[in-house]
């Protein structure tokens, strides 16, 4: 429910009871990442960690070693942990991501493709693999893994949203604006999903529905201002500022 500070104060009062209990201490470190201070979180994580073997709170652990700009250690301790059998998938995707921010992308392949090996058809194992092709342009590929994923979890929110941008690159903007329709009625006031849609809506020729949507997304959101910038600069029907501030001016117009 996006509660953190509460979550965090309930799981630190059964910590002090029980500094071994794992749900709590999972809890605890998850609300804090979520709070963007991930260095707080390794200390509890540690501590259960030192006394308990699990997978869930190594994984945790490495999150939080990597928010805190201790990512070779975050690494370190993720290979350890996905060495493990039986596999916890969630570590593989955790290795992976860490490995893809350090820009070791092929690696992060590398590491989500055996982890597929092990734990096949697992549709958050396609799906970070999916991200992490487009993220190497092997768009096709990707492609082929999001409509299978799609396939087998036809609802999952995620999927649908990596595949309409997968689309979107691919210029397939009409297939991409359906799905993005779609996952806005389900997510509002998703401003990064908007953005996207008004993107499409752009390359299709439709200007004032684009840019009302990115007026939309930006209203309130100072910082979607380069990611509206993008979509207005780089549609073949859209518009170019000289600068940032003409863009502001512009999205914060009421059309």
């Amino acid at each position: 429910m996006g509660q953190f500070v509460e979550a965090e104060r309930l799981a630190a009062e059964v910590l002090k009871a029980s500094r071994t209990d794992v749900a709590a201490a999972s809890v605890l470190a998850r609300a804090l990442i979520a709070q963007s201070r991930s260095g707080e979180a390794i200390a509890p994580l540690e501590r259960v960690a030192r006394r308990v073997e699990d997978a869930g709170i190594e994984t945790l652990l490495g999150a939080a070693l990597g928010g805190a700009g201790r990512r070779d250690e975050a690494i370190d301790l993720l290979r350890r942990t996905t060495a493990r059998r039986p596999p916890f998938p969630p570590a593989f995707q955790e290795l992976a991501g860490q490995l893809a921010g350090a820009g070791r992308l092929d690696e992060a392949v590398a590491v989500v493709e055996r982890a597929l090996d092990l734990a096949p058809n697992a549709v958050e194992l396609e799906l970070s693999l999916a991200r992490l092709l487009l993220h190497r342009n092997e768009r096709a590929r990707a492609r082929a893994l999001l409509v299978k994923a799609r396939a087998a979890a036809p609802g999952h929110p995620e999927v649908l949203t990596t595949l309409a941008r997968a689309l979107l690159l691919d210029g397939e903007c009409a297939a991409a604006a359906d799905l993005y329709r779609h996952l806005l009625a389900l997510r509002p006031e998703d401003a990064m999903l908007r953005a996207d849609f008004a993107a499409c809506l752009l390359e299709m020729g439709q200007r004032e529905a684009g840019e009302a949507n990115l007026r939309q997304a930006m209203r309130g959101r100072p910082q979607m201002i380069g990611r509206a910038t993008y979509a207005l600069a780089l549609s073949s029907h859209g518009r170019f500022f000289f600068r940032p501030s003409a863009v502001a001016k512009f999205l914060n117009e009421e059309g």
